[in-house]
């Protein structure tokens, strides 16, 4: 991987195309979610994106089973994914698109906590004050006791949780898993768990819609391209930063189709959090770094409706110290 700045200026242009996308992509959930339930939108979600992992999966030429070879973790990461997948889609539903990515950009701070119990991470202390300040970001935006706290943001918060747990143990398991195996499990279970689910709230789809759902599924999978193809031209600790280009999308989108406007809480949390992040990304980017869950866990959260970023990442950068 080349770290010329001309690569680096390919990298963050790619990285900000796939968020750009991915943006839009929560947009349509969004708008969907205002008819449907989040179960229904997952589960057409994971069946129109099983043809692109498909297409993907057959590229796996690596000897093997399907048998995970960690199956503890591998069940935990699915159970999580799952859980991830339908309270994000249930939060982009319910609440204002830049409260959403204000908390989930907490994710970078779970996972460095998260390293801990389950990578062995040693966090000094100044990770552990980034980590302080940015969990008073996501109290800033939640601002408990001065405004109703609603559901969406709880499911908002275990998407965060979730994401953050499943991205440390692909860092865990990684080496040892099968790409093949590591993106299945997490579509399979979300087919399954959202086709039981799907008869209690199932409400007829028109041909629109449909498409929409169609779309989800393309674009999850264009952007995720994208995202590969940034962390191929450039260095993480230039590409990883570019996620915080959501919030801005989160605030032209949320006005122009949603009549939304962040208010200075959701402005000034969502400051501090993202400060609180790239100081860490920064950190875990120097040479006498040892470990760098972030950077080596980087994606969107695993939600478990459509082949992830970091499993098919190469080796080399996924796991290049």
């Amino acid at each position: 991987m080349s770290d010329s700045p001309k690569s680096n200026t390919r990298g963050a242009l790619y990285a900000l195309i796939a968020f750009a996308i991915f943006s839009t992509h929560d947009v349509i959930i969004k708008i969907l979610g205002g008819a449907y339930s989040p179960v229904q939108i997952v589960f057409f979600s994971v069946l129109f994106s099983f043809p692109l992992a498909t297409l993907y999966l057959m590229r796996d030429t690596t000897s093997g089973t399907l048998i995970p070879k960690h199956p503890y973790w591998m069940a935990a990461r699915t159970v999580a994914a799952v859980v991830t997948g339908f309270c994000a889609f249930y939060a982009f539903s319910v609440l204002p698109l830049a409260q959403v990515y204000a908390i989930i950009f907490a994710s970078p701070l779970l996972i460095t906590v998260l390293a801990i119990p389950v990578l062995g991470e040693v966090v000094r202390l100044r990770r552990w004050v980034a980590v302080l300040v940015g969990l008073v970001g996501v109290i800033i935006v939640l601002r408990p006791g001065q405004t109703e706290l609603e559901l969406g943001h709880l499911a908002a918060l275990a998407a965060a949780v979730g994401g953050a747990f499943a991205s440390v143990i692909v860092r865990k398991i990684g080496r040892e898993e099968r790409t093949v195996v590591i993106m299945l499990y997490p579509m399979m279970a979300n087919f399954i768990v959202m086709a039981a689910m799907l008869p209690y709230v199932y409400e007829p789809l028109p041909l629109l819609d449909l498409a929409r759902l169609g779309v989800i599924a393309l674009f999850a999978w264009t952007a995720g391209r994208f995202l590969i193809a940034a962390y191929n031209s450039g260095e993480a600790v230039i590409v990883a930063p570019m996620q915080y280009s959501q919030i801005i999308w989160a605030t032209a989108y949320g006005f122009f189709f949603f009549n939304e406007l962040p208010d200075m809480g959701t402005l000034l949390g969502s400051s501090v959090i993202i400060a609180s992040g790239l100081y860490i990304v920064l950190r875990e980017s120097r040479s006498d770094v040892s470990e760098a869950p972030v950077l080596r866990t980087r994606s969107r959260p695993e939600t478990g409706t459509s082949p992830r970023i970091s499993p098919m990442l190469p080796a080399k950068l996924r796991w290049k110290k």
